[in-house]
């Protein structure tokens, strides 16, 4: 994808301090029975210029990159990569850099993959996110963030899981934990960035279920690149169900 080259191709960090880690299941993530996954690695590069990819993760966790001169506004930033591997580079740390330039909080979240169930490849991810956005809100005093700004940007699948947190951020999947889960996950705003898995292959004129607006919907904000096989259509199908 080459939209906003100045985003994903960052040489220099502002990031002000050490990130902050902090992992979304201390007592291990909720996974479904017989569900086996290898240890952990980077994907092989291709090339010499070939990007960052990572899998296997099991261990989900978010890092907080904080600005030199931070605005009070965050965004949690979910990278792509078709929920098999995890952009992590360019789809995340570098996306939080660029964040960092304007004041923003960026905060990475790397989320479950592979897909445990190819039926409903999302579900630990969405899980993840949830978990996530209700860290960051119980933080938000203690992190110097503004609760009413806290937003969530994603690319491809990371895009679906966007719109996905935005649209179910307290449909929870999961048990509940009161020291973690208490606060409102909703998102206050969501920036998909050609987001993924919106509608199918053999039918892109209209959503796939699960994609009810409501009046608890956070704005959106759809981001395109003229060369990703994901249709801009399928977004313009969302915002025209914001727009009922």
């Amino acid at each position: 994808m080459k939209l906003l080259p100045a985003l994903l191709f960052i040489s220099t960090s502002v990031f002000a301090a050490e990130p902050i880690v902090v992992k979304l299941w201390p007592g291990g993530a909720p996974e479904k029975p017989g569900v086996k996954i290898e240890a952990e690695k980077e994907v092989p590069k291709k090339s010499a210029d070939d990007v960052q990819r990572i899998t296997n993760v099991t261990d989900p966790m978010i890092t907080v990159f904080k600005p030199e001169k931070p605005n009070g506004t965050s965004v949690l930033v979910c990278p792509g990569g078709g929920y098999g591997i995890l952009a992590y580079e360019h789809e995340g740390s570098q996306v939080c850099d660029f964040l960092n330039q304007h004041g923003v909080t960026g905060i990475l979240l790397k989320y479950r993959v592979p897909k445990r169930d190819p039926n409903d490849p999302g579900r630990e991810a969405l899980q993840d996110a949830q978990r996530a956005m209700g860290i960051i809100r119980h933080h938000a005093a203690e992190w110097g963030l503004k609760p009413d700004r806290i937003g969530i940007l994603g690319f491809s699948a990371g895009g679906h899981l966007t719109v996905m947190t935005a649209l179910h951020a307290n449909a929870r999947t999961y048990t509940t934990d009161p020291a973690l889960d208490v606060e409102d996950a909703t998102p206050n705003f969501a920036i998909p960035v050609y987001p993924a898995y919106l509608v199918s292959k053999e039918d892109i004129t209209h959503l796939l279920p699960g994609f009810e607006v409501t009046a608890k919907s956070p704005p959106m904000c759809f981001i395109h690149a003229n060369d990703d096989p994901w249709p801009a259509s399928a977004s313009a199908l969302l915002y025209l169900e914001y727009k009922k």
